[in-house]
């Protein structure tokens, strides 16, 4: 595919979360949520924090997606590709300090719209979440812009 678009990469930086599809050993999708926290060329990186059915999926089938949308801005994105699962050296790599920057944001971001008063939890359950357990490194395939077409 080539270089992810740097518009759509910041686009994808601006979003605190994304869906994870991945293809269960049933051969039903499975999704899930997960944080990007680096985008280098064709390849996303995506953190779990669990060794989980992705985890499980990916072992066994590397086909996955991606879905970011911007609800407000009314903007998407679907990427497929193939996913590789990467855990050597993984906490003591740079991609810990973007995960955990990433966090500090979405604690940042609660705050101020709980004292904007849109109440949502009522802790901040980003601090209490484990450490990645691996990393997803997802080489891009195929973009699909979600925006339906008369809105792009």
């Amino acid at each position: 595919m080539g270089k992810i678009p740097d518009d759509i990469a910041k686009f994808l930086h601006a979003q605190h979360f994304t869906v994870v599809s991945t293809i269960g050993g049933d051969g039903l999708p499975h999704n899930s949520c997960k944080g990007i926290v680096n985008i280098e060329d064709d390849t996303v990186y995506l953190l779990d924090l669990y060794k989980g059915q992705t985890h499980d999926n990916l072992e066994k089938n590397p086909a996955i997606s991606v879905s970011v949308v911007d609800e407000h801005r009314f903007k998407g994105y679907c990427l497929k590709g193939t996913a590789k699962l990467i855990t050597e050296d993984l906490l003591k790599s740079h991609i810990i300090k973007s995960w955990e920057e990433k966090i500090t944001a979405r604690i940042t971001h609660r705050l101020i719209k709980n004292l904007k008063g849109e109440h949502g939890h009522e802790s901040h359950p980003e601090a209490q979440l484990p450490k990645p357990k691996y990393l997803i490194a997802m080489k891009v395939g195929e973009i699909i812009d979600l925006t339906p077409p008369p809105l792009r």
